[in-house]
């Protein structure tokens, strides 16, 4: 049930469920479920640091966004301007 679990999160991408999945490991006992686990883990540890690293690119690409916006923006006058 729980590899059936964790299985479904990752491939749901589903981050708060392995973090639950994780908070709740059970004790295997078949080597084969063992096996299948360490497995399903490095493949969620991998799926993790992608979703990290897609983060990590979304946000330097806003504040590239954010610079450029600002640099394009008119200055603004603080001032009573009646010379015009």
């Amino acid at each position: 049930m729980w590899l059936n679990s964790l299985k479904i999160a990752i491939i749901e991408k589903d981050i708060d469920r392995l973090n639950l999945l994780m908070d709740d490991l059970p004790a295997l006992k078949d080597t084969k479920e063992i096996e299948t686990a360490v497995f399903l883990l490095k493949e969620a540890t991998s799926l993790v640091q992608g979703l990290q690293d897609d983060t990590q690119a979304s946000m330097l690409q806003m504040k590239k966004n954010l610079k450029f916006l600002k640099a394009t923006q008119a200055p603004i006058v603080g001032g009573l301007d009646i010379t015009s």
